[in-house]
């Protein structure tokens, strides 16, 4: 018996096929929303992975890429981070409201691809954990650009993706498309350097930290 087809993966190729590299991510999060399709990266708590790592904020400025429900923004938030969370799907951000409706965050819809320019140098923290690698790799320097544009003086990224060494990639179709090393380090530009990477959950992702 054949295993159907994940639902973000077809709905990712007829968006790229139409040149949209993130217009798929809007009708996943609306097909799921009507009990037809799975979002397999929300798991309705935060990183696990973020959370053993937190730390206190004290009012200083974080931003979360691509929110998605809101569960990595809120841990940010209770640690005293003033949380700005963007997601391309605007279902996804009107779905974090609508979890969270006390929530301090700022919950906006943005494009990582054309972000606003009032966010530049912007953030004390910024938390980018596998959402670019659910772009085609052609899209991948652009978006790492804006990745690092967001980063204040002083302040700290941090980046997680699937490691692209522990992945057999003969046969790979995407999304995702794995991180190389390359890759991660591609961060460091425009003044921001990279301050550590390592491999996490048994070699499966990068954990990279950056600063400007």
């Amino acid at each position: 018996m054949t295993t159907p087809e994940p639902a973000d993966r077809i709905l990712a190729r007829a968006s790229l096929a139409e040149g949209n590299p993130t217009g798929w991510f809007e009708q996943l999060y609306t097909a799921a929303a009507r009990g037809e399709a799975e979002v397999p990266w929300t798991r309705g708590e935060p990183n696990a992975d973020l959370a053993a790592r937190v730390r206190p904020g004290e009012g200083r400025r974080a931003l979360v890429v691509g929110c998605a429900l809101g569960d990595d923004a809120e841990l940010l938030s209770a640690h005293g981070w003033a949380v700005t969370g963007f997601d391309v799907a605007p279902t996804a951000v009107e779905a974090a409201r609508a979890r969270f409706p006390e929530s301090e965050v700022d919950y906006v819809v943005a494009d990582l691809l054309n972000p606003p320019g009032e966010w530049a140098h912007a953030f004390d923290l910024v938390v980018e954990i596998i959402n670019i690698q659910a772009m085609p790799r052609e899209f991948r320097p652009a978006a790492v650009q804006s990745l690092a544009s967001f980063l204040a003086p002083g302040g700290t990224a941090i980046v997680s993706e699937v490691a692209e060494e522990n992945v057999d990639m003969t046969h790979w179709q995407g999304p995702p498309w794995p991180f190389s090393r390359t890759d991660v380090e591609s961060v460091a530009q425009h003044g921001v350097r990279l301050v550590s990477l390592e491999t996490i959950r048994d070699g499966a992702r990068y954990w990279a930290t950056f600063t400007r």
